[in-house]
């Protein structure tokens, strides 16, 4: 039985209070995190900065991100920035710690809570209807959607093979309120992980990923998406049980297109009733309306 497909669907996160997407263009963004603003590098601003001459230099900014050609880069401070500190998505009560790391990332996609809110009501509406709902997060990073699916009542057990990411998910637990909640955190390979688990004879009710086109797991282990990314797909499918719940798929590389994926969550749960959509997650831009395409998704859901 053949899941239906959705026509691929642009999903923006336009809840936020703490962070703002300010302004983007020239290849550079522009954000506030709370009391800092930041200015970050993103491919995907390949358009002018609006209103300004080419070229202009940016104001407004406590940090600015400077790319190096040897890879990697370096921040620029205008005032001392903290090492952390935190930012709260009150939509669900959840707050984060933000630290810039040298690779220009700050430790949160805030992006991603347009499916925060998704999954979460999804949880919220099964828990309600007395059931208990159980999710595998895989590549879990700092553990934003572990806690917003841990928040909403749910069991999770959350897997990075990075010892810091799985630390700085437990503090991110702890700032919600979450510290006594009921999360595993596991240092592994996602993909060993699975198969252990299959044979330990776990199953979970929710499954959510964000793979990477490359990356390396606690051993060493290599990933790469094109060669693991199925096989790691059919080893979740074992884990579900007999009513899942819903299957989300994050990915932030080019190598994969919202209808690349849709397609895989069709052939993988065809035995399923239930509808998939797939589409790009934005954020929207404040000075003049814009949508920052950040990525793709694709989710499947139990038909009501």
């Amino acid at each position: 039985m053949t899941a239906p497909v959705q026509r691929p669907a642009l999903i923006v996160a336009d809840r936020w209070q703490d962070y703002q997407l300010l302004d983007c263009g020239d290849g550079m963004k522009q954000e506030r995190w709370g009391a800092y603003t930041l200015v970050r590098p993103d491919p995907q601003i390949i358009w002018p900065r609006h209103g300004v001459t080419p070229g202009a230099k940016w104001d407004g900014w406590d940090g600015f991100y400077h790319r190096s050609e040897q890879g990697g880069g370096k921040w620029e401070c205008r005032r001392e920035l903290p090492d952390h500190w935190k930012i709260s998505y009150a939509p669900l009560n959840l707050t984060f710690k933000i630290h810039p790391t040298s690779f220009k990332h700050t430790g949160l996609f805030p992006e991603q809570a347009v499916n925060w809110d998704w999954f979460g009501a999804k949880i919220k509406t099964a828990r309600a209807a007395g059931r208990d709902v159980s999710v595998l997060n895989l590549f879990g990073y700092t553990g934003a959607a572990t806690v917003a699916a841990a928040a909403a009542g749910a069991s999770v057990c959350h897997v990075d093979a990075a010892e810091g990411m799985v630390k700085w998910c437990r503090e991110n637990a702890t700032l919600s309120g979450l510290a006594a909640a009921p999360i595993r955190y596991i240092v592994d390979d996602c993909l060993k992980f699975a198969r252990r688990e299959l044979k330990r004879g776990r199953k979970y009710d929710a499954i959510i990923m964000d793979p990477p086109t490359y990356g390396r797991g606690a051993t060493g282990e290599m990933w790469k998406l094109e060669d693991h990314l199925w096989e790691l797909l059919t080893e979740c499918r074992a884990l579900l049980t007999d009513q899942p719940l819903f299957f989300l798929i994050n990915a932030y590389t080019a190598r994969l297109s919202p209808t690349v994926v849709a397609n895989l969550l069709a052939e993988l749960l065809h035995e399923h009733c239930g509808t998939i959509t797939a589409g790009e997650v934005g954020l929207p831009v404040q000075r003049d309306g814009k949508i920052l395409p950040c990525g793709i998704y694709g989710r499947w859901e139990t038909d009501p």
